[in-house]
């Protein structure tokens, strides 16, 4: 499948980004990296910031591909595009999509199901799909970082 089929079906919109759109996304990665750092917050909410993060950088990906995903499934479109984007690898996708779910829970059923090692496992994978993000655009789309 190609991000044409995906928009085909409805999973995605055409859409046109800007280098200010860019840096914003790029910008909110870096600030929710820097907070899922902060010490006093419960692993559980230090993943949620760290998966935040990451779904941002899979945002601007997408929005460098021109689009971006449709309400339906909003998340897991976004996370699955990364293979289609920055060409990531299957299992960091799987791992993302993975910490996607164990958030659901602990953001809307119940509290403390995450541990310290998961929150910082979380974190690691954003800051790794951060730089893979960053070194794509670079490459790919370098008019977009206004450099």
């Amino acid at each position: 499948m190609t991000l044409n089929d995906w928009e085909r079906n409805g999973w995605l919109q055409a859409h046109r980004t800007t280098p200010e759109e860019i840096a914003d996304l790029l910008a909110l990665v870096e600030r929710d990296l820097a907070d899922s750092r902060t010490s006093g917050l419960s692993a559980d909410w230090r993943l949620n910031i760290a998966y935040n993060a990451a779904l941002l950088a899979a945002t601007a990906a997408l929005a460098a591909s021109g689009y971006r995903a449709s309400r339906d499934q909003h998340h897991y479109r976004v996370i699955q595009s990364l293979e289609l984007t920055i060409g990531a690898d299957r299992k960091i996708v799987n791992r993302l999509d993975a910490f996607r779910k164990k958030r659901n829970v602990g953001g809307y059923e119940r509290a403390g199901g995450v541990s310290k090692g998961e929150a910082r496992e979380m974190r690691q994978l954003a800051e790794s799909i951060a730089g893979d993000v960053r070194s794509w655009l670079t490459k790919a789309h370098p008019e977009l970082l206004g450099r």
